[in-house]
């Protein structure tokens, strides 16, 4: 299924379409501000075992993201975040960022014993956001890698679609996407670290 929504103003009966694929186990794939992304809903155990095949890659040695609305509620799922990290995270989000922090107990389960961090993600992209705050939990991410290394594939969501409609359940068709990843900061010890330069440049 594609579904076509256009990010300055999200249709509301779209959105909850996407909505009650995520809440049915649902994955899909869909535009942030860097490269489309390919998730569902961090609850739903059947779905994320989905991702990481139709990624190939292995759970316990995965590297996911989380999709939060804002900054509100990033503490839920982390330890203790010290207040530079915090404000490095305040000057930095809504952006193409992916910021590592420690995990805390309310991980759910499918992750707690493979992994001690958690990748942050508050895409500067309107579609995504909106369904995560109305879906009301995080959307688990994964960027979407093509082979081939062919351009349209990561760019193009009709082309996103031909590929992978019968291994998801809805893409996305949120317009053109970029073909750079975000930018990853370790925020896991005391000096940040940036992993991975990416599409975002750090203020600091």
């Amino acid at each position: 299924m594609l579904i076509k929504i256009y990010p300055e103003n999200p249709n509301p009966r779209e959105v909850q379409k996407v909505i009650q694929i995520l809440n049915d186990g649902g994955v899909i794939i869909f535009p942030t501000d860097t490269v489309y992304g390919i998730g569902c809903d961090i609850t739903k155990p059947k779905a994320i075992n989905r991702v990481a095949k139709i990624r190939g890659i292995n759970l316990e040695k995965a590297h996911f993201s989380f999709i939060f609305y804002d900054l509100s509620h990033i503490a839920d799922y982390t330890v203790h975040i010290p207040n530079p990290v915090f404000k490095l995270m305040k000057r930095n989000l809504p952006g193409p960022f992916t910021f590592i922090l420690e995990a805390n107990k309310n991980i759910p389960k499918i992750f707690k014993a493979r992994k001690s961090t958690i990748g942050i993600r508050v895409p500067d992209n309107p579609i995504i956001r909106t369904i995560v705050n109305q879906l009301g939990n995080p959307i688990l991410t994964s960027s979407i890698h093509d082979e081939d290394d062919i351009i349209e594939y990561t760019t193009d969501p009709e082309l996103i679609h031909e590929k992978y409609e019968h291994l998801v359940d809805a893409v996305i068709d949120g317009g053109f996407g970029d073909n750079e990843p975000s930018t990853v900061v370790d925020c896991t010890t005391e000096e940040f670290e940036i992993l991975r330069q990416g599409k975002g440049e750090l203020i600091l």
